[in-house]
């Protein structure tokens, strides 16, 4: 199964605070051990709400909201993409990470939605022209 792993984000990580050399080396020492396993598929940091923007949708209508935006615990800092066994693993793996904050923080893990996940609404039709997307993407 695949999972996100959010680092949530911290009034000093939306503040644009940059984390230590000591907590960049945890943090690569960390990723060198997830990659070693075959669990890492993708990973990185983000920058600060402040340099960012939504796209609000309502019908044909979209509204850009310029950052930052105001609930810094429900804002990303960073992510990991992990292929794991199973839930648990995935939280074996969070436990053993480096706190990725200098402070109080949380990650959250949540898992992709799979092929069969998706019901009778993804047709063969639309699994196959997944599948081709799926390839090119791997040929970039």
């Amino acid at each position: 199964m695949r999972v996100m792993v959010m680092v949530k984000a911290t009034a000093e990580s939306e503040a644009g605070e940059l984390p230590t050399t000591e907590l960049l080396e945890a943090m690569i020492k960390f990723n060198e051990q997830l990659v070693a396993a075959g669990v890492m598929l993708s990973g990185d940091g983000l920058q600060p709400s402040s340099k960012g923007a939504r796209v609000a949708f309502d019908g044909p209508e979209r509204t850009v909201i310029d950052g930052p935006f105001a609930e810094t615990k429900e804002l990303v800092a960073g992510f990991w993409v992990w292929r794991v066994k199973d839930m648990a693993e995935a939280i074996d793996w969070v436990k053993r990470c480096p706190n990725p904050m200098t402070g109080p923080s949380e990650i959250e893990i949540r898992p992709f939605f799979e092929a069969d996940d998706l019901g009778e609404a993804f047709t063969p039709e639309l699994r196959e022209k997944e599948a081709r997307l799926a390839e090119k993407l791997e040929g970039q």
